[in-house]
């Protein structure tokens, strides 16, 4: 909108919240909506907020626009439990209920968060005050994992209620499939730990794609996954922390500056030299390069031009496309591009002899290609490279049961029902690992056999 302004768009007139922002907003919900049957469009916040109010109103002109029965409402609110009263509360859901109506906006349906089952009285007392009928507010309750939630508004008949109200063809329903995959998440065989070490781990949510990417490598291999988040900084002086020696894998993930770098790549080291599974993603190989010209190659002031702007050892610098550039905005590589790998590599083992790949990138730094040929010598494998050579997508150590890093973002990829063959490859590594671990750790393996004469 800013660059309409700029280009003169708008003919001088003065830009405004109604109509230019909310025409804004509704272009782009109707943009993504090419060769698909149902777009699904989330407004966050809280009902009420004032940064909410454009698009709310943006909603609520769209559905005039293009008519009720190609619209839908759904309004998401708290049914909080009172431990006090031993009740649960339809106060909030009125009152939020309320406050969309002042705006212009009814909700179709009500799905109503609980903790606990939404007894029948309430949901007729509900649907009362929400102007709806009583099959219209759906329990959205807590269930054991995010992957079981489409089967419980299954069971509460949400989707035949937004087919009758999109006016849609109703099918035979089949969730064979999903039912298993959520049967194979909550009753596991195998159960395996994986260390990530970041400097965001209080707030695991930062790393929300790649905790579900696990889960899904997870999937394929009939394991839970239990994430144990290690922070960096805690490595970074002379101790170790204790779970760094009890997790199957290691993982350094995505990060931005300095903080925390030199515990990730002592985690590294630690990983490389102990032969645990080890994944470095994004800044997470950065960091593995950096050890690596370190500690085997012998570059002991190696670093990043991230980290130290006037290094002259820097095996990780700013992309050269895009030196000179200092907006934030505007230094990142963005979107999907092809990587050619290796023959002969783990990598192109994993991607199933794939001669090459597409991803997704989101970075503003290279391995400098500079420092290639000692890195190379002394046994790293750039095990992937962008069709035209200039930029290192994946490393590995061919000597090492698993230690790969990639530049990309595998994560934004995976799926439940398709998990991304990176971390399919890594979790089962993790889990060889930790079976190789208790062997070594059982009582058979202590007793001292007798040499035959």
């Amino acid at each position: 909108m800013i660059n309409k302004e700029r280009r003169g768009d708008y003919l001088g007139k003065t830009v405004q919240v109604i109509p230019h922002i909310t025409d804004e907003i509704k272009e782009k919900m109707i943009r993504v909506a090419d060769d698909y049957d149902v777009v699904i469009v989330e407004i966050g916040g809280t009902v009420g907020d004032i940064e909410s109010l454009p698009f709310l109103e943006a909603i609520r002109q769209f559905r005039q626009e293009i008519g009720r029965g190609n619209a839908v409402n759904i309004h998401l609110t708290l049914v909080p439990y009172i431990a006090a009263a031993d009740e649960l509360k339809t106060k909030p859901t009125q009152h939020s209920v309320r406050e969309l109506r002042e705006i212009g906006i009814s909700a179709d349906i009500v799905l109503c968060r609980v903790d606990r089952a939404l007894p029948e009285d309430m949901k007729k007392k509900i649907a009362l005050f929400c102007n709806v009928d009583p099959r219209q507010v759906i329990a959205a309750r807590d269930v054991p994992t995010i992957y079981e939630v489409p089967l419980m508004f299954c069971r509460e008949g949400l989707d035949d209620i937004l087919l009758e109200l999109l006016t849609l063809p109703h099918y035979d329903r089949d969730l064979s499939r999903w039912e298993s995959l959520v049967a194979r998440i909550k009753n596991p065989h195998n159960r395996v730990r994986v260390g990530i070490v970041g400097k965001y781990v209080e707030l695991p949510d930062a790393y929300k794609s790649l905790n579900e990417a696990l889960v899904h490598g997870g999937i394929a291999n009939d394991a839970s996954v239990e994430l144990v988040y290690i922070d960096a900084e805690e490595l970074e002086g002379g101790g170790w922390p204790r779970e760094l020696f009890e997790v199957d894998s290691l993982l350094v993930p995505i990060g931005f500056g300095p903080r925390g770098t030199e515990g990730k790549i002592r985690a590294i080291r630690y990983a490389r030299e102990h032969r645990v599974p080890f994944f470095g993603i994004c800044l997470g190989m950065q960091c593995l390069v950096i050890e690596y010209a370190r500690n085997v190659c012998g570059i002991k002031d190696a670093t990043s031009s991230e980290f130290d702007p006037e290094t002259d050892m820097a095996v990780i610098y700013k992309l050269r496309d895009l030196l000179g550039v200092e907006e934030m905005g505007g230094t990142m590589r963005l979107g999907a591009y092809p990587c050619r790998l290796q023959e002969g590599t783990l990598a192109r083992r994993i991607y199933g002899g794939a001669a090459e790949i597409r991803e997704r990138h989101r970075h503003r730094y290279e391995v400098n290609q500079k420092f290639l040929p000692a890195l190379k010598e002394h046994g790293l494998v750039i095990s992937g490279l962008s069709p035209d050579g200039k930029f290192v997508e994946m490393v590995e150590l061919p000597d090492h049961p698993w230690y790969l890093g990639c530049q990309f973002h595998p994560e934004y990829k995976s799926k439940p029902t398709e998990p991304h063959p990176l971390f399919v490859s890594y979790i089962a590594a993790a889990l060889g690992h930790q079976r190789e671990r208790q062997a070594a750790e059982s009582p058979e393996a202590q007793v001292p056999v007798a040499a035959e004469v």
